[in-house]
């Protein structure tokens, strides 16, 4: 909900004055009302990266050659000069990660959401700007001074936005694709400190560990009545949150020693897959890049 009132009150300040009112309107509300229904996870359960990349139809393709492809693309995106570089990336990937990978759109959606507030949240400041009296396209009045929109202000927050957009996308069919073990197996090849990978591959690891000592926690509390009222509420979510540090620190006292008992001293190693180099795969990912390249140079 707040991620679709953001990209309504964004799209109204970046296109107010360039495009009709009666298609900027129809627009706004139409992505309004779109986005939390696409983004809507009906399951209820907490959506795990890893296991969404395990399940893709394009777990399969090299890693490394996903690895490369998409940092060539994000340099062109972050390099480009119109924003229309980054909307055709954003689109390009949503296609190959929901298309290509199999992944449902409300998932994919349901995912970029908290990312994408961040950056419509960023958009918003580089659009307002504060004045005592009303000045560009754009002004609203508070207490006393004007939130204003000019048009710099709109042609810079589509270029920074579309930008963001496209490398956050490229890197949304990266991680949605590839298993973090594939992904920390190619920082391996590509000669990426030891000591790195070892904490990749623990921090990881704890997150979910985290997460599900949280939802263990948080249930159990719940079928206490922990969340009968606010105050209630309040004071439960307090102690879930000490005893939640707690019980963290224990587990890695405990994973500590466990490691230690196995004579560990560097070097983390687990099963990966490289994946097999296909002549198809390399030709789609040269298409991809020359097809940037060329959007780039185009709009340059």
């Amino acid at each position: 909900m707040v991620t679709g009132f953001l990209t309504v009150v964004v799209v109204w300040c970046l296109l107010y004055g360039r495009m009709p009112m009666m298609i900027l309107l129809p627009l706004c509300l139409g992505l309004g009302a779109a986005l939390p229904l696409l983004g809507r996870h009906g399951s209820g359960q907490f959506l795990t990266i890893d296991v969404l990349a395990q399940t893709s139809r394009l777990n399969r393709v090299s890693p490394l050659l996903k690895f490369w492809t998409v940092l060539v693309l994000m340099v062109l995106c972050v390099s480009a000069t119109s924003p229309a570089v980054g909307l055709f990336l954003t689109v390009l990937m949503l296609i190959l990660t929901v298309c290509g990978g199999g992944l449902a759109l409300h998932d994919y959606i349901h995912l970029l959401a908290l990312p994408l507030s961040f950056l419509l949240l960023g958009g918003l400041a580089l659009l307002l700007e504060v004045t005592a009296q009303k000045t560009g396209v754009l002004g609203v009045p508070v207490f006393g001074f004007w939130l204003c929109v000019s048009q710099a202000a709109q042609t810079r927050a589509m270029l920074v936005m579309g930008r963001a957009l496209g490398s956050l996308s490229c890197l949304y069919m990266l991680s949605l694709t590839t298993p973090m073990s594939d992904l920390i197996g190619v920082l391996r090849r590509i000669r990426c400190p030891e000591v790195l990978i070892d904490l990749m591959y623990l921090i990881y690891r704890y997150i979910f560990i985290l997460l599900s000592m949280y939802h263990a926690m948080r249930d159990a509390a719940a079928s206490r009545l922990g969340f009968v009222d606010y105050r209630t509420g309040m004071r439960t979510t307090g102690n879930l949150y000490f005893g939640l540090l707690f019980r963290s620190y224990r587990q890695a006292s405990r994973n500590f020693d466990a490691m230690e008992s196995r004579c560990f001293d560097s070097g983390i190693r687990f099963l990966e897959d490289a994946g097999k180099m296909k002549k198809a795969h390399g030709l789609a990912s040269a298409v991809l890049i020359l097809m940037t390249l060329g959007l780039s140079i185009l709009f340059w």
